[in-house]
């Protein structure tokens, strides 16, 4: 059984299984879908509508594609202040609570890079020059704010990407999950969070080189992956990876191919498998120090777990 709504270009398709209901969307760039368990039509379509509609609003208002929106408004401030507004004022200081703790690895100020790196599987690397001279546009500490304002230095952009997407799966989650006590799961491309009364969720966990490398059952908690299997240059046998350190400039060297992450949140799991990521060989040590379950994909071996 299949109902669509067309809004702005926007599609959403609501499925049954059984008791399983599945309302499925596109939005920042993936497959999204809002799943629910044992309650009626009605019901599900108001669950998976409040889902869509907020992935949406969060793309539109956080989107560095867009011109439109707040961050296109900041980017283009020309070193004069911006005011945010509560919600954007949150996210940058979780932005900043990132930096510190990744001492500078990740910097929502990085997206500049993009200019000289082109992460489409051929073998086209920069030349140190074009990156190092877009070094100065990068930097967290650059950036200033005072209460509700802030400001960039000329020619520096705030990237949003690399925290939006979890930030959107734990938002839409908690507005869902305040209009039913049913058994609910939030997936945006893979990146989730879920609960349920007495039958767990089921998930499987997409490997690099095999469609599947595990499955995990929980009745409450998020799970969210880093990696690079679809985004990479490979030039004379040698991988680089799309995760750049802002620092250099230069993708991280021995990264892990994928880091999925089971936390209670979605943008905790997200930060840690991105901070995972950016140890390069060290990231099983940050993940054990963290005291989370995670699975780690070198190459094409097995998953690590722990």
């Amino acid at each position: 059984m299949k109902q669509g709504k067309q809004k702005q270009d926007r599609e959403l398709v609501l499925e049954q299984d059984g008791p399983l209901w599945r309302g499925r969307f596109a939005a920042m760039a993936s497959p999204c879908e809002c799943l629910v368990r044992g309650v009626d039509e009605h019901r599900a379509r108001q669950l998976a509508e409040t889902v869509a509609e907020e992935a949406w609003r969060i793309e539109h208002k956080y989107s560095r594609y867009r011109d439109d929106n707040l961050v296109a408004a900041i980017n283009a401030g020309d070193e004069q202040w911006v005011t945010l507004d509560e919600e954007t004022a949150r996210l940058m200081d979780f932005a900043d609570q990132c930096w510190q703790l990744s001492e500078g690895a990740f910097d929502i100020t990085s997206g500049v890079l993009r200019r000289a790196w082109r992460f489409d599987g051929s073998d086209r690397i920069p030349e140190p020059e074009q990156v190092e001279a877009l070094l100065p546009l990068v930097g967290w500490q650059k950036v200033e704010r005072d209460g509700g304002r802030i400001r960039l230095q000329k020619g520096m952009e705030l990237d949003l990407g690399g925290i939006g997407k979890e930030y959107a799966v734990d938002s839409a989650f908690q507005l869902a999950g305040k209009l039913t006590d049913a058994d609910l799961l939030v997936n945006f491309g893979g990146d989730l969070v879920g609960r349920a009364a007495e039958i767990p969720w089921q998930v499987g966990m997409e490997g690099t080189a095999r469609p599947m490398v595990g499955q995990l059952q929980f009745t409450s908690g998020a799970l969210a992956t880093s990696g690079d299997s679809r985004r990479f240059l490979l030039r004379e046998g040698i991988r680089y990876s799309h995760v750049l350190d802002p620092r250099s400039g230069w993708p991280v060297t021995d990264a892990p191919r994928a880091v999925t992450v089971f936390g209670q949140q979605c943008t905790q799991a997200g930060l840690l498998s991105t901070l995972a990521l950016l140890q390069g060989r060290e990231a099983e040590n940050l993940l054990r120090e963290a005291g989370v379950q995670y699975w780690i994909q070198w190459g094409d071996d097995a998953p690590v777990t722990g």
